[in-house]
């Protein structure tokens, strides 16, 4: 490892899967699977939905760029982990290292902030259904979405400040398979407690806010929902937003294990399989969710893999 005279730390060591060898190959092989699956199916969402002039409303505006996000920050970090996997070398940059956490928070963070913005749509398809398709326009869509793009951003400019200010120069070893905030600042000579609190506090802020006002928009999907007289009635208006539910569920409480959940507190196995469960797992689990129940998305998908002669 390369210093400067003021000792700095100019590269990391990515400790990857696993230490033992056979187990390494057997986690990059799998992780690999899931990571293939997971760019099929969102790719697959983006074709479909720029493909069928069906799918274009505001729900499926939004499902597209929800899939480029989730391809986005899959992409971000798992190439890197498999290519280290696979040649046995762990070995990231620290400017490698600060792009890589700034670009997975970003995304992580425009994603859930996408999420609050797809919780309004479906809260106005049901609670406001009659002034849907004057509020709801083009233009409030793209809105939406550059919005989540620009917070995420600014998020994860405060994350990475936040972090990369500490000092390190010392250890180098990174006790997971990509730059994660609380492994980095265990690795950090100087007291990293206070920039922690600050983060800790931050993200509570943010993650919160959001989800309180997604609850906000189910409280008023579920107020509409039971004053539907027919059963046939309820079910359609639910499983309008049925998906999208999953997806927040799955969200929300896979990120909150590891971005509510102090350094000082971060156990290597507990922060390996929640880190697997939400940048891998999750964004794989999207596209079929979101294509289990549709019947319109199941459509343009067919006309995708199985084109009429």
């Amino acid at each position: 490892m390369e210093r400067t005279n003021e000792t700095t730390v100019t590269e990391f060591i990515l400790k990857g899967f696993s230490d033992i060898l056979e187990m390494r190959l057997l986690s990059a092989a799998f992780i690999l699977f899931i990571y293939l699956f997971a760019l099929l199916g969102n790719i697959s969402i983006i074709v479909a939905v720029t493909r069928d002039s069906h799918l274009h409303t505001p729900m499926y505006f939004f499902l597209k760029n929800l899939s480029f996000m989730d391809m986005c920050y899959t992409s971000v970090t798992i190439p890197k982990a498999l290519i280290n996997s696979f040649m046995g070398s762990g070995v990231i940059s620290f400017w490698e290292c600060v792009a890589q956490l700034f670009l997975f928070v970003m995304l992580c963070a425009s994603e859930c902030f996408l999420l609050t913005s797809m919780a309004y749509d479906c809260c106005l398809a049901i609670h406001r259904s009659l002034l849907y398709g004057v509020i709801m326009s083009r233009k409030l869509c793209t809105e939406l979405v550059i919005v989540a793009w620009l917070n995420g951003a600014l998020y994860a400019i405060f994350v990475t400040i936040n972090t990369f200010s500490l000092q390190f120069c010392g250890p180098n070893v990174i006790d997971h398979f990509f730059c994660e905030i609380s492994p980095i600042m265990r690795l950090s000579c100087s007291d990293y407690h206070t920039n922690e609190e600050i983060g800790f506090v931050v993200a509570v802020c943010i993650i919160l806010s959001a989800f309180f006002l997604t609850i906000i928009s189910y409280v008023l999907i579920i107020s509409t929902i039971v004053q539907i007289h027919s059963a046939d009635g309820r079910w359609k208006a639910f499983s309008t937003c049925s998906s999208h539910l999953a997806t927040v569920i799955l969200f929300y409480f896979s990120g909150s294990l590891v971005y509510l959940s102090p350094a000082s507190h971060y156990s290597p196995t507990q922060g390996w399989l929640v880190s697997v469960f939400y940048s891998i797992i999750t964004p794989s689990l999207n596209p079929v969710v979101y294509c289990l129940r549709n019947m319109d998305m199941q459509v343009a998908l067919k006309k995708i893999f199985i084109p009429s002669k």
